[in-house]
């Protein structure tokens, strides 16, 4: 059998430097990364470029400037709009990089917009990263314990306790099976029952687990997944409102157009003219 895993694991050799930086550049509009969690911190900086990034399915739709910051064991997904897209990633191995933010297992906010601070020290690490002078790495450490610093004071969203931090983290990795199923099989009709039986625990209890872990129902979660890809299909303008529906799994039209509309704020229609 295959492995239905969304968890993504991150190694970082170096222990001088515990991060993992790169640019992620995509050429056409569709997927910039697939769903996938992880327990590091990963930032991403678009340099260029619009698309939407999903955290545990919230939408956040990002521009030249934002900075997404994806937290230890969020599901995450990105998607790009334009046909150039480019951002600076950062992958913090923080139990190494800052044994002090690792203790207090905090969640950051997952969306910034126009700080100056923040958009003066990426930029000025992504200088140190491309021109590579003697001692880069040690000054690109002190921007990101800098950066990692002013985070901490400006946009913590919520500090958790080790109990609440190990329950998630357990959550998470019992839910990675569904999930993963869930974005394989939306098209298809998906009960909770037969979810449930996957993991191997009542429906109820099953019910009550998902959305302590996500934030929503699975039926309001698996109709989000069937949202988000019936907005791709639309934008290739291939098939029709009706098709797309049925394409991605719903079987009443109205409701299709109702939810369509309650998530985007606009009707299908419109992407699809």
């Amino acid at each position: 059998m295959h492995d239905l895993s969304l968890y993504e694991k991150k190694i970082i050799k170096d222990d001088e430097f515990p991060v993992q930086m790169f640019e992620n550049r995509i050429r056409i509009p569709g997927i910039y990364f697939k769903p996938h969690w992880h327990e590091h911190l990963e930032l991403h900086y678009v340099l260029k470029g619009q698309g939407i990034f999903y955290c545990n399915q919230k939408p956040l739709p990002v521009k030249e400037g934002s900075l997404t910051i994806f937290n230890s064991n969020e599901i995450h997904e990105g998607i790009s709009y334009t046909a150039d897209f480019h951002a600076l990633v950062i992958i913090f191995e923080m139990d190494t990089f800052s044994k002090e933010t690792a203790n207090y297992n905090v969640i950051f906010k997952s969306q910034i917009e126009s700080d100056p601070v923040i958009n003066a020290l990426i930029m000025s690490i992504y200088k140190e990263e491309n021109d590579k002078k003697s001692g880069y790495k040690l000054a690109m450490k002190g921007k990101l314990y800098e950066l990692i610093a002013y985070l901490l004071r400006n946009y913590v969203a919520q500090s958790l306790s080790d109990r609440e931090n190990i329950i998630r983290i357990k959550n998470l990795g019992r839910l990675n099976t569904v999930l993963k199923y869930i974005q394989e099989n939306y098209t298809e009709p998906i009960s909770n029952r037969e979810l449930a039986d996957m993991i191997h625990i009542s429906e109820y209890r099953f019910c009550h687990l998902f959305k302590e872990s996500t934030g929503k129902s699975p039926l309001k979660y698996i109709n989000e997944v069937r949202l988000k890809k019936a907005y791709l299909l639309l934008e290739q303008k291939e098939m029709t409102v009706y098709q797309v529906a049925a394409a991605v799994g719903f079987q009443d039209y109205n409701n299709f157009g109702r939810l369509f509309r309650k998530y985007y704020g606009f009707p299908p229609t419109k992407v699809w003219e």
